[in-house]
């Protein structure tokens, strides 16, 4: 079932226990391949990346008991083994390519189909990993619709200076450099929570990381890694996402947030929108006063703007949670995708709403909110986060709307619709077309 049926119109109350984030789970499901020893997970969420990777190790032999009902996993990766004529990664997923540092550690060959892909966010180069790979020693051929990767020794430490702060290459190079024989150095390295949660976990199971959270790290290659007992902290994305989804539909919709110092910046821009967040006794609640308005910059003859950017910038995965914001809020906006090029075309479907959404380059668009809106059927690309700001719209307007293609929701939000409902949204899911 791929389509979201939503009847909006009704403010959303109560209170969310948000998951854990997938951008941390994956990457770090992915390290429990380096290790031989039991690895504990608590607070696995039920997405559909989780259960392909998990798919995964079953295929490679690897013992994996999963309880979705308590979050509870329990996998061990003794008996795992690799072929890379026989065995394939997902390619409908962008952390397939996180096995691979894991796979040329242990087997010394990987196996990457075609070009890994996510979201459709534009442009995503694989270069910046290949360079990494090619960085610890190993040889990177292309064969008919895939990538080998190869290794004939143990990885050797590295340094590195990545092009751009980017997230699953800081990760694969961690990946690479945790059992490689020295000290390997990055730097322009991304910073963004679920990295720090990631290296986290890393160190939890032995690795030897510094400056976690900072654009330099240091990795000291250790002998072997172990066992690790793990708790994933609560999504800032889907914090974000019920904070908004409260805002947008007139409600207060309170989130528990054990990592509030995350927020400054992020506080800042629902601020933008006559939005007040307020952090108290470990959750997190937005309050408006009437309905949403765009704060006019003091500069003048400017518009005000939401930029994005990797962390410490507000990250881009949000930045359609805000346009559905600034449709809505009573004023122009003007919001700056600085990462994917071509990312923002999907705005040009809100006008399916009477919404007046207007891409000036690739990179931004302007929204001109506070017109009269109305239910509507539209599509969704695959991207998270825009299948949500379009459900978002929809719940903020009375009437019946439909949010087609909106199935790559499952792959961050567990039990979305029964959480929104739980809130007071219509809301279900029905076959696509």
């Amino acid at each position: 079932m791929s389509d979201l049926i939503v009847h909006g119109g009704t403010p959303l109350r109560g209170r969310i226990v948000p998951s854990a984030n997938k951008n941390a789970v994956l990457p770090i499901l992915c390290a429990t391949l380096l290790t031989k020893e039991p690895v504990r997970l608590r607070g696995v969420p039920d997405i559909t990346d989780v259960r392909r990777i998990l798919d995964i190790f079953r295929t490679l032999g690897s013992r994996v008991e999963m309880d979705f009902d308590t979050g509870i996993l329990d996998v061990h990766h003794l008996d795992t083994r690799f072929d890379e004529d026989t065995d394939r990664l997902p390619e409908a997923m962008r952390s397939s390519i996180m096995l691979v540092p894991p796979l040329l550690t242990r087997f010394g060959v990987a196996r990457i189909e075609n070009d890994v892909k996510g979201c459709t966010l534009g442009v995503r180069e694989i270069d910046p990993h290949v360079e990494v790979f090619e960085r610890f020693g190993a040889a990177v051929e292309r064969v008919e619709d895939a990538l080998l990767i190869r290794s004939l020794r143990p990885l050797i430490a590295t340094q590195h200076w990545l092009d751009y702060a980017s997230v699953t290459t800081t990760e694969n190079f961690v990946l690479c450099a945790a059992l490689a024989r020295g000290t390997s150095t990055l730097t322009n390295a991304a910073s963004e929570p679920h990295v720090q949660e990631f290296c986290a976990f890393m160190s939890a199971m032995g690795a030897r990381i510094q400056g976690q959270g900072t654009s330099l790290l240091m990795i000291d290659g250790v002998e072997e890694l172990g066992g690790a007992d793990f708790t994933f902290t609560e999504d800032f994305h889907e914090i974000v996402t019920f904070l908004a989804l409260g805002a947008i539909t007139g409600g207060q919709v309170e989130v528990r947030n054990g990592s509030p110092d995350q927020f400054p910046l992020i506080d800042r821009t629902f601020a933008k929108f006559g939005v007040h967040v307020r952090h108290e006794g470990g959750w997190s609640r937005a309050e408006t006063a009437g309905r949403l308005k765009v704060r006019e910059p003091f500069t003048q003859n400017i518009l005000q703007k939401v930029e994005a950017a990797p962390w410490p910038y507000l990250p881009v995965d949000l930045l359609p949670i805000f346009v559905a914001l600034g449709v809505q809020a009573e004023g122009s906006m003007m919001f700056w995708n600085k990462v994917y090029d071509g990312a923002m075309g999907w705005t040009s479907e809100l006008s399916r709403f009477g919404a007046h959404a207007f891409q000036s380059d690739p990179h931004r668009v302007v929204t001109f909110g506070g017109k009269r809106l109305v239910p509507a059927t539209v599509e969704s690309p695959y991207i998270i986060r825009v299948a949500i700001a379009m459900l978002m719209l929809a719940a903020s307007i009375e009437g019946r709307s439909v949010i087609r293609k909106a199935a790559p929701i499952r792959r961050a939000h567990p039990r979305f619709a029964e959480n929104l409902r739980a809130l007071g949204a219509k809301i279900d899911w029905v076959p696509g077309a």
